[in-house]
């Protein structure tokens, strides 16, 4: 029972004072109820009395059960951070988790579309019916903008506006951004059109499934798939893959790092610097493969 208020009061804590987002909330809970419930299976401590030992149990059994490195290292941060407010608050005296390395994780490579194959996948939704206009303009609303899939489902029609061709982002942090034509061309043909025919008559979202309610992230991520598959791109294309399109297009045509560290959102300028890295190891790529004496 005492568990239960713990972690409650920390989900308050970190959606009320921290303004965390809903998906680092989730992610934060969920990681710490497994915790929680790993120490009442086994029948050891409450989660305030835990040890730095039963941490490293945990911890192990995970990786037992096939966990991956990247799932492991996330709960290590979500009980350091949740121990770390514990400590604050004087609940616990000591942090069992402050000792604990998190895991080395292999270093991913930044998949991103060429300019010609997202290209192609904006040409594959079928124009001439509602739904066709509005995936349409969903991607190329993230094209154009690099915003998250869960940032652009939270759009309202208020957020868009197309007379100034800016965008805002109500997440964390606002931010505002600004849309291309081709961009503003789709959400236009979309609100004038396709939308009118979608939505139920109170519903505020910008984009909407098929029961006229706001789009949902699976809903989006079914669709995005239909069109990489009819589109004959073999690579798993998923929503982040098109932010990094976006990031990675805008550097390699000129774009500063401040600019695009203020259209993505990323409060570190080292989130930003991994697209840089990405686009100079292509280029360098490029020309081992095409130089004749490289």
């Amino acid at each position: 029972m005492l568990n239960t208020i713990y972690i409650d009061d920390y989900k308050h804590y970190l959606s009320e004072e921290k303004r965390a987002s809903v998906n680092t909330v989730s992610a934060y809970i969920r990681d710490i109820t497994k915790f929680s419930d790993y120490l009442n299976i086994d029948g050891l401590s409450s989660i305030a009395e835990a040890t730095e030992l039963e941490v490293k149990c945990f911890l192990s059994a995970l990786s037992e059960k096939g966990s991956s490195p990247a799932t492991i290292t996330r709960s290590v941060a979500s009980l350091k951070a949740f121990y770390a407010r514990m400590t604050e608050t004087g609940v616990v005296k000591h942090n069992p988790a402050a000792g604990i390395p998190a895991q080395a994780i292999p270093k991913k490579t930044l998949r991103f579309l060429s300019g010609a194959e997202l290209e192609y996948l904006l040409q594959q939704p079928e124009t001439s019916g509602p739904k066709g206009l509005r995936d349409k303009a969903m991607l190329e609303m993230l094209y154009a903008t690099g915003i998250r899939v869960s940032e652009m489902n939270s759009l309202d029609l208020s957020d868009v506006n197309l007379e100034t061709g800016l965008i805002t982002c109500r997440s964390n942090k606002v931010r505002i951004i600004p849309i291309h034509e081709a961009a503003i061309k789709a959400l236009n043909n979309y609100l004038q059109i396709s939308r009118p025919m979608l939505a139920l008559a109170d519903e505020n979202a910008l984009f909407v499934n098929k029961s006229g309610l706001r789009m949902t992230r699976q809903g989006f991520w079914k669709m995005l798939k239909c069109y990489t598959d009819k589109a004959g791109i073999d690579d798993d294309v998923t929503p982040q893959v098109l932010r990094h399109s976006f990031a990675a297009h805008l550097l390699e045509n000129g774009a500063d790092l401040r600019s695009l560290q203020e259209m993505l959102g990323h409060a570190d300028i080292s989130s930003t610097q991994v697209y840089a890295r990405a686009v100079k190891n292509q280029l360098k790529a490029v020309y081992r493969k095409a130089h004749p004496r490289a």
